[in-house]
């Protein structure tokens, strides 16, 4: 017989998928759960007999706190997906279900993660603490701290020059690279000469070459500077090889329209770098750009293979006097910290350039 119009349709049962994802949620969240309470147990009770009970309770309660949401987040998905069950119209039944696998997933994922930061949590406590002893001594960062943050503004200074020198030298390199005609040929060669050979040296080696080399040669003005000196020369010349190449893909990424257009009007070629090709460029080339930038604060830490007094340097002399290599996890906790906002830009930068393009925008 058929159906009228004002009829539903009420949906068969079988056992769907969202079903079994979600009983599979809600017990691996439960079996998450109680390993963690076990683990707070016997963590906490270490630290209390170590004296550091109240730092590892707090974060026990925040671990507690975790794991009592993601079963809620089965439990919740498990409703959601009887509910489904029980709907009579179709389009909401699936939306029920829909819903219940995400719960599924989240509780799943958020499971994963607990479950791995239980594993090092382990980890910091196996055979005595001996990991927690010898990388995370807090007492020992506590006491580092000030001598270490005092020689970090070295490698805060070597870096803020060299990217200045970096920015420059690295424009004049690809615009040297993507000079026209014959007459441009002898630059192209060298500068691609130059390129090939410093993207071809580790970094390492070209600070060590410059920081021991150039006192050796005992020239004027270049055999008596600082070996922070060296340490940005050396930079420089490295990143700048590297750098000169994302300068030249933004370079040649620019149309060639506007630069015919440029022409058609009467600029010159230094007239159209100037005031058409590189300024469009730089729009397009920051967020990599930035991506230099980061990996050139990390590498300031190579600077210490010269005898630079920096952070690394200061570090590994508080660690060999105290047989710990905390403070070094000091000078990690540092360069961390100072390049997450420079990622994060990186990203904001990154989408704001994507939805220019979608919008149409040079």
């Amino acid at each position: 017989m058929a159906l009228t119009m004002t009829e539903t349709v009420r949906v068969p049962r079988p056992v769907h998928i969202h079903r079994l994802r979600s009983a599979l949620s809600v017990l691996v969240a439960l079996a998450t759960s109680g390993l963690i309470a076990f683990s707070i147990l016997r963590i906490v009770a270490y630290a209390y007999r170590q004296g550091n009970g109240l730092e590892i309770a707090v974060v026990a309660a925040l671990f507690a706190l975790l794991s009592a949401y993601v079963v809620l987040l089965g439990a919740r998905a498990v409703a959601l997906s009887a509910r489904a069950g029980r709907a009579v119209e179709i389009h909401h039944a699936r939306e029920l279900g829909a819903q219940a696998s995400l719960r599924s997933w989240n509780a799943l994922a958020w499971s994963c993660a607990l479950l791995i930061a239980t594993g090092l949590a382990w980890l910091l406590v196996l055979n005595d603490a001996a990991v927690s002893r010898t990388f995370f001594d807090l007492a020992l960062i506590r006491n580092s701290s000030g001598e270490i943050l005092s020689a970090f503004t070295t490698n805060i200074v070597i870096f803020a020059v060299s990217v200045v020198l970096i920015l420059v030298w690295a424009l004049v390199i690809a615009i040297a690279r993507t000079l026209p005609g014959d007459a441009g040929r002898p630059l192209r060669l060298m500068a691609t000469a130059y390129c090939d050979l410093f993207r071809g040296l580790p970094s390492v080696i070209t600070i060590y070459l410059i920081g021991f080399g150039l006192p050796l040669t005992n020239l004027p003005l270049v055999s008596a500077l600082s070996s922070s000196t060296y340490a940005i020369i050396a930079l420089t010349l490295t990143y700048g090889a590297y750098t000169s190449e994302i300068y030249r893909a933004g370079i040649e990424g620019v149309h060639h329209s506007l630069i015919a257009a440029a022409r058609s009007l009467g600029f010159s070629h230094a007239m159209t770098l100037r005031h058409v090709v590189i300024p469009i460029a730089l729009r397009n080339i920051v967020p990599p750009l930035m991506n230099d930038c980061i990996s050139l604060q990390k590498d300031t830490a190579l600077v210490s293979v010269i005898g630079t007094i920096d952070a690394f340097n200061q570090s590994k002399i508080i660690a060999a006097n105290n047989f710990n290599l905390s403070a070094v996890t000091t000078v990690a906790i540092l360069f961390v910290a100072i390049t997450i906002p420079q990622a994060r830009l990186v990203d904001r930068l990154t989408q704001r350039a994507q939805r220019r393009r979608r919008a149409g925008g040079a």
